[in-house]
């Protein structure tokens, strides 16, 4: 027998919703057969079952939200369980004689009809299942939950048509509601002497006010937003972030892109951009730099002897996820390449599994496909460093020539380093940068692609 529980979804969730069972209570279920689905802000996925065997028990009913880690099955071998045995009705017992009848007493003066609440609006929802988080985003928007299509599975009204439908007008705006306080119960309350005054308080910086209809917009913050920052505060209160920086010319890359993009384009179905060749170079720089691919345990440093590449992907800017890419120093860069295409085409429609978006030995993420130029990322703990590929450029460079040096025009981009200084010191992280950059501005690439 052996209990299920709800996998890591991502790096920043704690919880999430069941949807929907695959399988009922004495059904058989196989090895990586889908066994329930579950939502949250990053992934809508259908979760496989370890093992096989038969559902004996299900502790989280469709609509449940539970935290990562929760018991929410229990599946065991053998046959199915019987059917609990319906208990026999009881016996129905003699009606006992009617008692003689008494005389009625004088009724008593009717009382006055008791308050009729007021008429409460339907719960969105209450006839389909929803996320907390979208049954929320209706109820604060005035939507009607059966005048939106939904696009998850099974029909599923997911947090993206809401804000579809927010987007196109739908909806109203809705001030931020002040707690309701309740009226005290009337006490009578003893003559008493006046209290103290109360002690001085240091002065609190006032908090900004929204007027409705004003100049100002309340924007509350989704799960996802509130996860991540509490996951990057955490990070940030962890390690020691220290940041290094090189500056890397792509002529070398370049060259060998121009000449194949438009084949490559053909053969593969999308184009392909710098960081591939990012990626690669730095797994083959992890090879003589192993303590970058480590994770910080109990005053230990653990070094892993593989290479679980983690990609930031962002949403929309609605959120960050980050898929791995799996033993990521057995592939050429054709391979991951066409691994990072279609992690990040699933991570933007929320099909990744579980497995997808958990654990990962090093992150890169590519804030220069959004135009920055020099980004300071926060480690993704318990990483021990994070690379940041900042946008790549046309910049005039010092060049060897025959005649001596001159000045030519190249694709030049930073890449920056967050690291964990209680891992390494500056010249470790140094070193590690400036070996991916020579891989990436020497190596003959062609035989890559």
């Amino acid at each position: 027998m052996a209990e299920i529980t709800l996998p890591q979804l991502g790096e920043t969730v704690t919880e999430g919703t069941i949807t929907r069972w695959f399988k009922r209570v004495g059904e058989k279920v196989g090895v990586d057969e889908p066994l329930f689905e579950v939502s949250t802000d990053k992934v809508d996925t259908e979760v496989p079952s370890p093992i096989a065997g038969i559902l004996l028990e299900i502790r989280a009913q469709e609509g449940d939200t539970v935290p990562v880690g929760a018991v929410i099955a229990v599946v065991g071998e053998g046959a199915a369980p019987a059917a609990a045995p319906v208990a026999p009705p009881a016996p129905v017992a003699a009606p006992a004689p009617a008692p003689a009848p008494v005389a009625a007493p004088a009724p008593a003066p009717a009382p006055a009809p008791a308050a009729v609440p007021a008429p409460v609006a339907s719960t969105p929802g209450a006839s389909v299942v929803l996320s907390p988080l979208v049954r929320k985003m209706i109820a604060e928007n005035g939507l009607d939950p059966a005048s939106i299509t939904g696009t998850g599975p099974g029909g599923r009204i997911t947090r993206d048509d809401v804000l579809a439908v927010l987007e196109r007008g739908g909806g109203r705006s809705v001030a931020v509601p002040a707690a309701p306080v309740s009226a005290p119960a009337p006490v009578a309350a003893p003559a008493a002497a006046p209290a103290p005054a109360p002690a001085p308080r240091a002065p609190q910086p006032a908090a900004p006010k929204a007027v409705p209809g004003g100049r100002d917009e309340v924007v509350a913050l989704s799960r996802i937003r509130q996860a991540t920052g509490s996951h990057m505060v955490t990070s940030k209160a962890t390690s020691p972030h220290a940041l290094s920086v090189v500056e890397v010319d792509y002529t070398n890359v370049d060259s060998v892109r121009g000449r194949i993009k438009d084949e490559f384009r053909a053969a593969e179905g999308f184009s392909l951009t710098y960081l591939p060749f990012i990626a690669r170079a730095v797994v083959d720089a992890i090879a003589e730099f192993p303590h970058m691919n480590a994770s910080m345990g109990d005053n230990e440093l653990i070094v892993h002897r593989f290479v679980d590449l983690g990609i930031a992907v962002d949403l929309d800017f609605r959120g960050l996820l980050v898929p791995v890419v799996r033993e990521a120093e057995g592939k050429r860069l054709r391979a991951i390449a066409r691994e990072i295409n279609d992690l990040a085409g699933r991570a933007r429609a929320k099909r990744l599994s579980p497995d997808e978006i958990a654990g990962g030995t090093f992150t890169i993420s590519n804030n220069g496909s959004a135009g920055s130029v020099l980004t300071v990322p926060i480690i993704n703990q318990p990483q021990v460093a994070i690379l940041s590929t900042d946008a790549i450029t046309k910049k005039p460079v010092v060049v060897q020539t025959p005649a001596g040096e001159s000045i030519a025009i190249h694709p030049v981009g930073n890449l920056a380093m967050s690291w964990d200084h209680r891992a390494f010191d500056g010249a470790y992280a140094a070193g590690f940068l400036v070996k991916v950059r020579d891989i990436l501005e020497t190596r003959d690439w062609s035989s890559e692609v």
